[in-house]
């Protein structure tokens, strides 16, 4: 049976205070405002409370609970979104532990993101929904033909995501007014990355595709040997992402020619990859992998077990956070050394389904029905 209510159980007295509104100019803005956060390469350069030093010493500090399965989370302004199985998304103030929730139509399996004091996320009511950041208000929802598993991406008044009716949406932020789409074969689950101008973004048709931001115009597309429900990287121009086929691909952002790929063990259909200086890392079945980003090549790998990867890596600081779970049992959290794989610190849990990220000196990952939160006391 489904608890009725989220509840802010613990909170650690050394939780940031962080004020609604834009931090100060010339400041490194760290927060984890949508999956791929804002660089789109899921590393948080400016992360400086944890380091290769220290997390050994974490501890659970807090969490919030929630339902039997939970959303990756995303952090902004001091306040942390996720959404759960019970249909509803919820904020959480990180400082006050005052929170909303809003109930959608459907589970909420999207990553919410976050810009100019509004959240978005999809739901499998077939919508995705423009809410008040600090209240939860609805401010605009649009239909589309399918469930939303895609994480939304934002940029430049515009969001951007996926749906389960094999099509890419583009909407304008305020209104939620249609700007274009685009038609794949099949459902795209796989949440946008938007760099330059353009729109990269995976299919269940087993390509990648590249569209002009601005019209949806499809400047190229590649075919992989499998469906690609991972969501790409980029970086210094370059491409990278994970398909079913067992491999990860590293591609022209201007043009889609494969500069590399690399053949894993297993398949690595849903977790993304992160990059972080001149690293791409990426799990797989049983391993995680750090690869060289200019050239494919193998820096380490760390076999995890019998172990599957469902989640994507976070880089901070040159600590790589990947959470795993088995079929049969959890193993939960671990962080490892970004330059040797070493490992550093784990958690175990009963399950681990979501990507971690690392926002001010704490990481906020969903375990089985909770958000957990680990820090240094």
């Amino acid at each position: 049976m489904k608890r009725v209510g989220l509840v802010v159980l613990i909170f650690s007295a050394s939780f940031l205070s962080v004020a609604w509104g834009q931090q100060p100019a010339g400041k490194c803005i760290n927060d984890w405002s949508e999956f791929h956060r804002t660089n789109m390469q899921r590393s948080n350069p400016c992360e400086t409370t944890l380091n290769v030093g220290n997390v050994k010493d974490l501890t659970r500090v807090g969490w919030f609970f929630g339902y039997s399965s939970l959303t990756s989370p995303t952090e902004a302004n001091g306040m942390l979104y996720f959404g759960a199985d019970n249909n509803n998304l919820y904020g959480a103030n990180l400082t006050t532990g005052k929170q909303w929730a809003y109930a959608t139509g459907g589970h909420v399996e999207s990553s919410p993101a976050v810009a100019s004091g509004v959240v978005y996320v999809g739901s499998d009511d077939n919508n995705v929904y423009a809410l008040n950041a600090k209240t939860g208000t609805k401010l605009w929802s649009y239909a589309t033909g399918n469930q939303v598993h895609s994480s939304p991406t934002v940029t430049n008044g515009v969001v951007y995501f996926g749906s389960d009716d094999n099509s890419v949406y583009a909407l304008n932020a305020t209104t939620g007014a249609l700007l274009w789409s685009f038609a794949t074969g099949n459902p795209v689950e796989s949440s946008p990355a938007v760099a330059n101008g353009t729109v990269y973004v995976g299919s269940n048709d087993h390509n990648v595709y590249a569209l002009n931001a601005s019209t949806g115009a499809k400047l190229w597309s590649f075919a992989t040997g499998d469906q690609v429900n991972s969501s790409p990287a980029v970086d210094n121009g370059v491409v990278y992402v994970g398909s079913n086929d067992h491999n990860v691909y590293a591609l022209n952002a201007a043009t889609g020619a494969k500069a590399w790929s690399f053949a894993t063990k297993g398949s690595v259909g849903y977790s993304s990859p992160a990059v972080a200086k001149g690293k791409v890392y990426v799990g797989s079945f049983g391993i995680v992998y750090a690869l060289n980003a200019s050239t494919g090549a193998q820096v380490w790998r760390r076999p995890i077990g019998q172990h599957n990867v469902p989640s994507s890596p976070a880089v901070a600081n040159g600590v790589v956070y990947i959470s795993l779970v088995n079929t049969l049992y959890g193993v939960g959290t671990i962080l490892l050394d970004a330059d040797t794989g070493v490992s550093l610190w784990h958690y175990p849990t009963g399950g681990v389904n979501s990507s971690p990220i690392v926002v001010n000196g704490r990481i906020y990952v969903a375990g089985p029905g909770e958000i957990d939160v680990f820090g240094l006391l």
